[in-house]
C-alpha cells in the first residue's frame, strides 16, 4: 500500500503513546444544566485531552466528527487555519524538535493531525466511524494518512457538500462550491448507515394513475445492462402489441415466469394505452422508510455556510464582525451526519469544537424526539477563549433559551453539560503519583492500561477490587482504602491486607507499593504484583 512521507513524520506516528495522561478538573462556572446529561466540553490541547478522555471513553464512541484547520494558508480571523497558532508551533517545537522550525505548512499540518487521528481511532465503538470535514487543501494528504492508521479497506467515501448556493464571480479560475467529508468506519465490511428521512419531494414522485386500491405509487425499470440468462424473451401488451424483447443492449431484469405472476398481480404499467414498455410499479408503502445516503449533499438539504453563520450570529452577541466565525458549520449538515451515523443512546466526539455546532446539532436531536434517549456528546476546543466564550456559551444559551436579536425569547433545547480544564498529570517529573491524585482517579487509569477498556461508569470507588476483566480480577491498594490499615501500611501487600481483600477465586492483579509476600504465597493465591508507581504506565 503507498504511503505518505514528509519531515517529522518519524518523530510523530508513535507520539500518541508518549502523550502522559492528565487530570480533567471541573469548572462549574462553565457548566450547563445538570452534569448527569453525560455531555462533555473540555477546554485544552486536543491531542493532551484526548488522552485524559481514555481511561473513560476509549471503545465508546460510536460517530466522531471533526472540522480540523483546512490549511489555507489565510490567518486574518479569530480560528486560526494556517496551523501557526502558538499552541501548535510551541507543540511542534518540542515533538519534532528544530526541524520542526523548518517545516512547510503541509509537513506542520501532517505532523498535528497524525497522533491525534491516531488517538480518535482508540475512540471508537467496534460499530463506530469518523466523517472529517476539508478541503483540496490537504484532502489527499487526509487520505494516505487515514489509509495508514484506519487501514484502507475502512474507507467508505468521500462527500460532496455544497457549501454555498451561488458562484463566486470573483474566484480567479473556479468558483470552489463544495467542501468534503471523508469518512471511514472502524470496521467497513460490517458497518451499516442508518437511512436518510425521505423528503417531501421524493414522496411526491408517488402517484396512482390507475386508482389502485394499495395507494401511490411510482414506475421503476424493468430492464439493465447486466447479462441474464433469462432476460430475453417476447412480451404481449394488453392492447396486443408485441414487444420482442427489452431495448437493444438490456436485458429484462425478471424471469418470464416472474414476469406473468407481476403482470396478474396488477403489478406491471403498460402506459395509459396499454402499449408502452412494461415497467414495474413500485408502491410507496412497500419502500423502505427513508433512502440510502448519497454522496452529494446540496445546500437545500443540509444547509450551506451562509446558514451556519446566521444560526451562531442568531444565538450569539458578537462584539464586532471579526469575532465571528469565518467557517462555522450548519447545524443541519452535522445531523445529516448524526442521522446516518448514530442512534438513540450513542455517545459523538468532535475533538475540533470551534463553535460549538456538534454540542448544538445533538441537542436539536434530542429534542425533536423527547421520547428516545438523548444523544450525548464530547466536544474538545484548545483555544480557552474560544472554548468559554463561543464553544460552551453557544451551547448553553440554545440548551438553557436565549433572547434573539429582535428581541425575541428563544426556548432551550434542554440538555446540560460539564466543563473541564485539563489538570496535572497524574505523575511528576519523577515519576511519583502526584499526592493530589484520588483513588478513583488513579483506579480508572490502572484499570484502563491494564485492560485497554475504560473503568465501567457506575463503578463505586469505595472497594480495592476495582473488577474482573476477563477472568482476572484487578486490585489496587491507594491512598487509605482500606482505612486506618492503609494509613499504617496498607498500601503494601501484606497478610495482613491480603485477609482483608474481597475475594475472589481465580488470578488477580494487585497494584501495590510493596509486597511482603513470598513467592509461593503469591503463587497459592494466584497473585500477580505490579508495585506502583513504578509499574503503572506513565503514558
Amino acid at each position: 500500500m503507498p504511503t505518505l512521507n514528509w519531515i517529522g513524520k518519524e518523530a510523530v506516528i508513535n507520539h500518541h503513546h508518549d502523550v502522559k495522561f492528565r487530570l480533567l478538573k471541573d469548572v462549574a462556572e462553565h457548566g450547563s444544566g445538570e452534569p448527569g446529561t453525560g455531555n462533555l466540553i473540555v477546554e485544552g490541547d486536543n491531542l493532551e485531552a484526548l488522552k485524559a478522555l481514555l481511561p473513560y471513553y476509549a471503545g465508546q464512541v460510536k460517530c466522531i466528527y471533526i472540522d480540523p484547520p483546512y490549511n489555507t494558508g489565510n490567518e486574518g480571523w479569530v480560528y486560526n487555519d494556517n496551523v501557526k497558532s502558538p499552541l501548535i508551533t510551541e507543540w511542534l517545537g518540542k515533538v519534532v524538535g528544530k526541524e520542526g522550525e523548518t517545516l512547510d505548512r503541509h509537513d506542520r499540518w501532517l505532523c498535528m493531525m497524525y497522533p491525534r487521528l491516531a488517538l480518535l481511532r482508540e475512540f471508537l465503538r467496534e460499530d463506530g466511524s469518523i466523517f472529517i470535514s476539508l478541503d483540496d487543501n490537504e484532502i489527499q494528504a487526509l487520505r494516505y494518512v487515514m489509509d495508514e492508521i484506519f487501514g484502507a479497506q475502512n474507507f467508505i467515501t468521500t462527500v460532496l457538500w455544497q457549501k454555498v448556493y451561488s458562484p463566486k464571480n470573483s474566484a480567479r479560475h473556479f468558483s470552489e462550491d463544495h467542501d468534503y467529508i471523508v469518512v471511514y468506519a472502524k470496521h467497513a465490511e460490517t458497518w451499516m448507515p442508518n437511512l436518510v428521512a425521505r423528503s417531501d419531494e421524493q414522496d411526491a414522485a408517488y402517484k396512482n394513475r390507475d386508482n389502485d386500491p394499495r395507494g401511490l405509487w411510482k414506475t421503476s425499470d424493468l430492464s439493465a445492462r447486466n447479462p441474464y440468462n433469462d432476460g430475453l424473451y417476447e412480451v404481449t401488451c394488453p392492447s396486443g402489441r408485441v414487444i420482442p424483447g427489452p431495448p437493444t443492449g438490456r436485458y429484462w431484469t425478471i424471469s418470464k415466469s416472474k414476469f406473468e405472476a407481476l403482470d396478474r398481480d396488477k403489478r406491471i404499467w403498460w402506459g395509459k394505452d396499454g402499449s408502452a414498455i412494461p415497467q414495474f410499479k413500485r408502491f410507496l408503502t412497500d419502500v423502505k422508510q427513508g433512502v440510502v445516503p448519497q454522496t452529494m449533499w446540496f445546500y437545500q438539504d443540509v444547509g450551506h455556510t451562509q446558514d451556519a453563520k446566521k444560526e451562531l450570529v442568531e444565538v450569539m452577541n458578537f462584539a464586532d464582525s471579526e469575532s465571528v466565525f469565518i467557517t462555522p458549520k450548519p447545524t443541519r449538515l452535522i445531523e445529516r451526519i448524526l442521522q446516518i451515523a448514530t442512534n438513540p443512546g450513542d455517545l459523538v466526539l468532535d475533538s475540533f469544537a470551534g463553535s460549538g455546532t456538534t454540542g448544538h446539532a445533538v441537542l436539536k436531536m434530542n429534542a425533536a424526539n423527547p421520547e428516545a434517549e438523548a444523544r450525548r456528546f464530547i466536544l474538545v476546543e484548545m483555544e480557552p477563549t474560544i472554548a468559554k466564550t463561543i464553544t460552551a456559551e453557544r451551547v448553553k444559551r440554545v440548551a438553557e433559551g436565549y433572547g434573539n436579536a429582535k428581541g425575541e425569547a428563544v426556548p432551550g433545547l434542554g440538555g446540560g453539560f460539564r466543563y473541564c480544564q485539563l489538570g496535572e498529570p497524574l505523575f511528576d517529573e519523577a515519576g511519583q503519583i502526584r499526592s493530589t491524585v484520588k483513588f478513583g482517579e488513579l483506579a480508572r487509569h490502572v484499570w484502563f492500561t491494564e485492560t485497554g477498556e475504560p473503568l465501567p461508569r457506575e463503578r463505586v470507588m469505595n472497594t480495592p477490587l476495582l473488577g474482573v476483566h476477563r477472568g482476572m480480577a484487578i486490585y489496587l491498594l491507594y491512598n487509605g482504602i482500606l482505612g486506618d490499615r492503609s494509613k499504617q501500611g496498607g498500601n503494601v501487600l501484606t497478610r495482613a491486607v491480603l485477609a482483608e481483600l474481597p475475594a475472589f477465586d481465580g488470578p488477580k492483579v494487585i497494584y501495590a507499593e510493596a509486597c511482603l509476600l513470598g513467592p509461593d504465597r503469591l503463587s497459592a493465591y494466584q497473585i500477580t504484583v505490579r508495585q506502583t508507581p513504578k509499574q503503572i504506565r506513565t503514558a
